[in-house]
């Protein structure tokens, strides 16, 4: 059967681009960035290029698709993400009735009554708009999912681990049914094969009805973790949003969201999906020492940030703001390439950026607070890199082991950023690159550069100098 996947960069659809290619099925992905996917997803997979926007090239990624799954969201984007999610919506559903599509699956989220969060409101128009197209569409409705890397079991995992003692909120208090991601990913799957003449929606979750205070308590005692914790009648979604940003690798503008979203209760009201299908959801304290047995490995497989919308605006080259301004400087070390690559390869995340940290987390503090990502992402691996890494504020853009790494930034800036590394031989050892790139955005862009000008002469020269070291150890 050819299926065609959306989302395959995100956490849910990463996963399950992993389950459909094992399965024998022939898979197609649709993706802003193919050069994300390409690195990691199985030769036999098509990669389209496009974008749910341009109507155009979905198209181009349904000839030939019988079944075609909606895993796409903008819950990351900086303004306006109801609008984009109704347009996606409104022209998935228009090309797949062109194509004949015969059967369209998506994942939504779990809600209830009329006064919803924006995020679960558009969730829940998405899921109209795809029905209005008069083909079937399996919907799944699911509480909150748990699994290693998940937006939700990073902000439970984050908040026990590094505070003894908390104040929480009311909506620490309100009822959900999460449900462990393994999970998320058989309902999935089981709706490749089953015939549907109608659509249908289905609400799946654990077998557990607790609250995200229970989900902390679960955590801590799995950990062996006593806190402290104290309600608090006050702590509004931008406060909490805030304070998320600081604690978890969450930001302020997905934090925010996750929370308007948090005080609506999630639990099963329609059990249909435990008969519909085979999938017998595992208890809560399985989920999550499942999850902490796959946090603790190098990598987990995808994680809540891998979401190329979470970046805020992709700018492409068409958008391409002025001239590029750059900071270039080179040394010199008594190393191969290779070996100095894997130096440069292990920086962000827990291993630091080598030099001037504080001022790192100062300047991710002051992007949290101007609503970006802050450097609360961290990396997967510790150790190594591919195409479409997170790297804190970065992602990974281009990565050619002993020659080139190329970051570009997420963080919010008045123009475009990149930090790229080129390596080449010279001599007995070899020789470093090191390149700060900005496309400044009009007047801002140009003053903004000027005025960081000198920290950046004290921080990257700062940087190569400790690579240097490093690779001469």
């Amino acid at each position: 059967m050819k299926i065609l996947l959306t989302g395959a960069t995100g956490y849910v659809g990463g996963r399950f681009l992993k389950k459909l290619e094992a399965s024998g099925h022939a898979v197609r992905c649709l993706a802003r960035r193919p050069e994300h996917l390409k690195a990691w997803a199985d030769p036999s997979t098509e990669i389209f290029s496009g974008d749910l926007l341009d109507a155009a090239s979905i198209a181009r990624a349904m000839e030939g698709v019988e079944v075609a799954y909606y895993l796409v969201h903008s819950m990351g984007s900086e303004r306006d993400f109801e609008e984009q999610e109704r347009r996606s919506a409104e022209n998935f559903a228009a090309e797949a009735r062109k194509a004949k599509i015969r059967k369209i699956v998506y994942l939504g989220g779990l809600s209830h009554g009329t006064q919803l969060s924006p995020h679960l409101a558009s969730r829940r128009q998405v899921g109209e708009i795809l029905r209005a197209s008069g083909i079937p569409v399996v919907e799944f409705q699911a509480s909150i999912i748990i699994g290693s890397g998940s937006l939700s079991f990073e902000m439970i995992r984050s908040l026990v681990e590094r505070l003894p003692m908390m104040l929480t909120p009311t909506w620490v208090h309100v009822q959900a049914q999460p449900i462990a991601i393994e999970d998320v990913i058989a309902y999935l799957y089981e709706a490749v094969e089953k015939p549907f003449d109608e659509s249908r929606i289905f609400e799946i979750g654990g077998p557990d009805r607790l609250s995200y205070l229970d989900l902390m308590k679960e955590y801590g005692s799995q950990r062996n973790l006593k806190r402290l914790i104290i309600p608090v009648p006050v702590l509004s979604p931008w406060l909490s949003s805030l304070w998320l940003g600081l604690i978890t690798p969450l930001y302020a503008r997905v934090g925010r969201k996750l929370i308007e979203s948090i005080r609506h209760e999630t639990t099963v009201h329609d059990k249909s999906a435990l008969e519909v299908f085979s999938v017998k959801p595992r208890p809560i304290r399985e989920a999550i020492a499942r999850a902490l047995v796959h946090e603790d490995e190098d990598m987990a497989l995808t994680r809540w940030s891998d979401a190329l919308s979470l970046s805020g605006a992709n700018l492409t080259a068409k958008g391409r703001l002025g001239n590029r301004l750059a900071d270039a400087r080179t040394v010199e070390v008594p190393a191969t390439c290779d070996s100095a690559f894997q130096v440069i390869e292990r920086m962000g995340g827990a291993n630091g950026w080598y030099f001037a940290n504080w001022l790192w987390r100062l300047r991710g503090f002051l992007d949290l607070l101007s609503g970006g990502i802050g450097m609360r992402r961290g990396r997967r691996n510790p150790n190594k890199l591919v195409v479409g890494d997170v790297v804190d504020w970065w992602r990974v853009e281009a990565c050619q082991p002993g020659a080139l790494l190329r970051l570009h930034a997420e963080m919010k800036l008045p123009g475009r950023a990149w930090l790229q590394y080129e390596l080449s031989p010279s001599g007995a050892g070899c020789r470093i690159t090191q390149t700060a790139l900005f496309d400044p955005g009009g007047l801002a862009g140009l003053a903004y550069w000027y005025a960081v000008w000198p920290l950046h002469q004290i921080v990257f020269r700062g940087m190569l100098n400790a690579i240097a070291l490093k690779c001469r150890a």
